[in-house]
């Protein structure tokens, strides 16, 4: 006679909701989301992180730059894939614009701004300098461009930094038709729109945009200010320890955040 065999049912689990508050992190001209990298294996212990690619940009180079569209994008980013549907927004120069922007259209999808090398308005003298990036950006060689970016963050910086955003590719096309798109707007009043609380980021040596810091810090309503030591305009990448312990305690500082 054979016993039929016992198996044993097996219990399903839901796994744990994940409910870690969201970061979405906008990177800067010619650059990728492959920026980030650094802040993602920092910070994803207690946060959510999206790491998008801007219009004109990695995998969304075919993608034509207007700001428009790029806040609109992550605006729809943040209702899609953030918890909640609600996202603090960390923007690294050009990203720091666009940031601006969607607090200012969305505030509500917008728990928290944080703004790296972007306090300076792309208007009147200052105009100047992004139009002069611009044209470099747009007639220089394409060869000659990506032999220098690739040589210069290889040696600037370490492998686990450098060789995400050498893989990843440099948008120069992108990245000069996103700085006209910048020349002539104004981004106090947008800042000043958004009512909620606001981290600005600069590091010690990017006096370009660490001058007006002040001006953006008036404008926004609820402002926090750190300046990074040895640190230029790419303070996430100068700087990823100080950057990311910055951006932690901005989050704790938020409503609702428990990090």
């Amino acid at each position: 006679m054979v016993r039929p065999v016992r198996v044993a049912a097996s219990v399903v689990t839901a796994p744990p909701a994940d409910d870690r508050p969201t970061i979405v992190f906008l990177h800067g001209m010619r650059l990728s989301g492959a920026a980030w990298a650094a802040q993602v294996a920092g910070l994803t212990d207690a946060f959510h992180c999206l790491t998008p690619d801007l219009p004109g940009h990695g995998d969304a180079a075919g993608t034509p730059f207007t700001l428009d569209d790029a806040a609109a994008g992550i605006a729809e980013l943040i209702e899609r894939e953030a918890h909640g549907g609600r996202a603090i927004v960390v923007g690294s120069s050009l990203g720091g614009y666009v940031a601006m922007a969607v607090a200012a259209g969305w505030p509500e999808r917008v728990a928290g701004l944080a703004l790296s090398g972007a306090t300076a308005e792309p208007v009147g003298a200052r105009a100047l300098a992004f139009r002069g990036l611009a044209a470099i950006l747009r007639h220089a060689p394409r060869g000659a461009l990506d032999r220098i970016s690739r040589v210069y963050f290889g040696w600037r910086y370490p492998p686990a930094i450098a060789d995400p955003i050498v893989a990843a590719g440099f948008s120069f096309e992108g990245g000069a038709a996103a700085l006209r798109s910048l020349v002539g707007q104004r981004f106090l009043p947008r800042l000043a729109s958004y009512p909620g609380p606001t981290l600005l980021v600069n590091g010690q040596y990017d006096l370009f945009f660490r001058r007006r810091e002040g001006a953006f810090a008036a404008a926004a309503a609820h402002p926090r200010r750190v300046r990074i030591r040895r640190a230029t305009h790419l303070t996430n990448l100068d700087q990823p320890r100080r950057f990311n312990a910055a951006i932690r305690d901005f989050a704790r500082t938020i409503e609702g955040t428990d990090t």
